[in-house]
């Protein structure tokens, strides 16, 4: 459906506050050190649900149906707030959340076309729709909620659901963890993880706010001309990429570490195309580092537990065309050991901050290319079932920064979707390159039936 024809109607917004007080001695949460070093900005999050009936509904049940979801979404909400209490709070400072009930905002809308209209031809300036807030570095966290939803009512009884939550206090890990707490409250059956919250005695805060690294990205984070791009790439490209780059270091590489050298080689193909000149690039790869700190973090503790490595390609790293993708897929598995090494020790925190800050310092140099990879593949999104069935489609389109590319699995487990945000005339460039286009579909139809 073309964008201008799309109408959203906003119809309800309403505070939806925890069914139950945060206790006194939970009012104050302090913000760890990678809380505090994160970007001041809300991860985007869209999930389609289509009717799940063969027949579409008159428009009476429609509204019925909407009605009846929209309560049980809202009560639930309240309910999974008691647990995830920090995200009905406000930030002071960069330093800690006041935890002061004042609640989440719940947005409605009505949309005047069918779910199926906007599946089959996916674009991110569409999804940005059923969002209920930009991602935007200048208005995000700042003074406002720290969750925000937007629940869209489609003419033929699907449903899609925006979450814009702060990334303050949300990693991908958490954001499935919330979401999915939720969805199993709604539901009304089975066992929801609870939260775990401690995160500034496993990475002590800075105390001085104004001192916190939470610019470090900000160089990167500017307004420019840039587009948005869905790739999708299916399990049997997958499998043929992989052979493609595996190499005597690493024999059997990732679907992850694959696919991200083909982007990465075919976005600096993109570059130097448009400018004339090989510049440097740099590439940083986002992790989990739950399971690869010393001793491992369950799956339910709570926040930013991200850390990461960069990956440099320069104009003398001189290699055959044939070699690039097992060259830079080794570059990623030697980042990778080197996380896993520094995190492993006690006080390795303090060694990833200072990749951090070198990688901030690269930021501010104009004479490199910088790309931002983040996987959220194998987190469960596709397992949230609010009780009308799991969402046949999810994405994260609203990618602010350029040269950002994150990795997401399709439904089926098997395939991942990359959404990549590139400067206008590079992105014509990327999107036409063959090699690309031989293992990735260019935004290809959303199928669930």
């Amino acid at each position: 459906m073309a964008l201008e024809q799309l109408k959203v109607q906003v119809i309800r917004r309403e505070t939806i506050k925890p069914s139950s007080p945060t206790p006194h001695h939970l009012k104050t949460f302090k913000l760890s050190l990678l809380d505090q070093m994160t970007p001041d900005l809300y991860i985007p999050l869209s999930l389609f649900y289509p009717f799940s009936s063969t027949e579409l509904p008159h428009l009476q049940e429609a509204t019925e149906i909407a009605a009846k979801r929209s309560l049980h979404l809202r009560k639930s909400l309240s309910e999974t707030l008691t647990h995830f209490y920090p995200f009905a709070g406000r930030i002071k400072n960069n330093l800690e959340i006041e935890c002061n009930d004042e609640g989440a905002q719940f947005i409605e809308a009505q949309v005047n076309c069918s779910i199926s209209e906007i599946l089959k031809q996916p674009d991110s300036e569409t999804i940005k729709q059923f969002l209920p807030i930009e991602t935007d570095l200048k208005q995000a966290v700042i003074n406002g909620c720290l969750l925000v939803i937007q629940v869209s009512h489609f003419e033929d009884g699907g449903i899609a659901l925006g979450l814009s939550v702060s990334h303050k206090i949300t990693d991908a890990s958490t954001l499935s963890m919330l979401i999915n707490s939720w969805a199993t409250t709604c539901l009304g059956s089975g066992q929801s993880l609870v939260p775990k919250f401690g995160a500034d005695f496993l990475f002590p805060p800075l105390s001085d706010s104004k001192s916190t690294s939470s610019d470090i990205f900000a160089a990167e984070l500017v307004e420019e001309k840039c587009t948005t791009r869905r790739f999708v790439f299916d399990a049997e490209k997958i499998a043929l990429l992989r052979f493609k780059s595996a190499s005597e270091i690493v024999k059997n590489p990732t679907r992850v570490e694959a696919i991200s050298a083909l982007i990465w080689k075919c976005a600096m193909q993109a570059s130097r195309s448009n400018s004339g000149v090989h510049r440097p690039s740099v590439c940083f790869q986002s992790m989990n580092i739950r399971p690869r700190v010393a001793p491992p973090l369950p799956k339910n503790f709570a926040g930013n537990f991200v850390a990461g490595y960069f990956a440099t390609n320069k104009e003398e790293d001189k290699i055959r065309e044939s070699d690039h993708l097992q060259s830079l897929v080794t570059k990623f598995r030697k980042g990778i050991k080197e996380v896993e090494e520094k995190y492993a020790k006690r006080d390795g925190w303090k060694e990833g901050m200072q990749v951090l800050q070198e990688y901030g310092n690269l930021l501010k140099n104009d004479g490199i290319d910088n790309y931002i990879f983040t996987s959220w593949c194998r987190f469960s999104f596709y397992e949230s079932d609010f009780g009308w069935g799991k969402p046949a489609w999810l994405c994260n389109a609203n990618l602010v920064p350029k040269n950002t590319i994150i990795l997401m699995d399709t439904r089926d487990g098997d395939g991942i979707e990359a959404w990549l945000t590139l400067k206008v005339e590079e992105m014509a460039l990327f999107e036409s390159n063959q090699e690309l286009l031989s293992f990735a579909f260019l935004n290809p139809s959303v199928v669930w039936n």
